[in-house]
């Protein structure tokens, strides 16, 4: 063998192993592999927040969703404490319960204005409290939206304080037995938190097991690909989903160009995903046909996924 073909050959070896180790061809090759086999096992749990079925009272809403099969509630924050017996006697003896708690608080955790934190604090622990008590999955939080002033500016030294801060508040649930969730929304709404990775982070870095995040299938337009956004945040941190139609946040199908949740289902189903995939959004048609229109194309794409 010539100097010549020794270097040839020597570059084209070293190209192919680079190749074959390079992050893009490890993704490829495992994005390849087919679902693990306990994902096919996995239940759609699906939950609508209290606005979503018809009915004029919370009994005929409870009775239409048990009757499409619907297993979880999700409700607004706001006033729950006083409401925790209602909630308690409107769901004894129907297979729904209670999935997680949107928000409700005053005030917001990043504001830099010490009464407006003071009030974030205590009225979010009243309703981690109530959350605990009616057996809810966890309180969803969002950390600021950009119409929250004066807010704490975008730095290094935030996103310590906002993880030092989620450390005391998620042991607070632990003692409460439940979670708060983090969500993350698109730029539009919420300038400091937008992707379910960087959720996920915040949750692993406070250290709390009471700290857990979710996604939102009209917000993660932000992210690049849905699967890879709950494959980030995984079964440790996952807690919760959103669905609404893509478009318009209506139910979803009423945005058919656009309504297709395979692929995020597809890594729900992977990572053995236990908890709700909860309707958030509202509807241009009538209920009676939007509602039962929408489980039924989610199911259809869980089934695909």
């Amino acid at each position: 063998m010539d100097r010549r073909q020794f270097i040839g050959r020597s570059i084209a070896g070293a190209a192919g192993v680079a190749v074959a180790t390079s992050p893009l061809a490890f993704a490829a090759s495992s994005c390849s592999t087919a679902p693990a086999k306990k994902g096919q096992d996995v239940e759609l749990k699906l939950s609508f927040q209290e606005g979503t079925a018809p009915g004029e009272n919370l009994g005929q809403k409870l009775d239409y969703m048990e009757n499409l099969g619907i297993v979880g509630l999700e409700v607004g924050g706001r006033g729950l404490k006083d409401r925790v017996s209602e909630l308690q006697q409107a769901l004894n003896g129907r297979n729904i319960k209670i999935s997680a708690i949107c928000a409700g608080f005053d005030g917001f955790i990043l504001s830099e204005d010490p009464e407006i934190k003071n009030l974030f604090d205590t009225t979010m622990r009243e309703i981690v409290e109530a959350a605990g008590q009616l057996g809810s999955t966890g309180v969803i939080m969002v950390p600021a939206f950009n119409a929250q002033t004066p807010c704490m500016p975008h730095t290094a030294e935030t996103r310590q304080y906002l993880v030092d801060q989620m450390h005391e508040l998620g042991e607070f649930a632990l003692k409460c037995n439940t979670k708060v969730i983090l969500e993350p929304l698109n730029r539009r709404e919420c300038h400091y938190l937008r992707l379910v990775g960087d959720a996920a982070a915040i949750c692993r870095d406070s250290q709390s097991e009471g700290v857990k995040c979710m996604g939102d299938f009209w917000h993660m337009q932000e992210e690049t690909s849905d699967y890879a956004a709950f494959i980030s945040a995984g079964a440790k941190y996952l807690q919760h989903v959103h669905v609404a139609s893509r478009g318009r946040r209506l139910m979803p199908g009423e945005d058919p160009e656009v309504d297709n949740y395979v692929e995020g289902m597809r890594a729900l189903k992977e990572i053995g995903y236990q908890n709700y995939v909860s309707f958030e959004c509202g509807t241009k048609g009538e209920r009676e046909q939007t509602v039962p229109a929408a489980v039924a194309l989610l199911r259809e794409q869980w089934q695909l996924a």
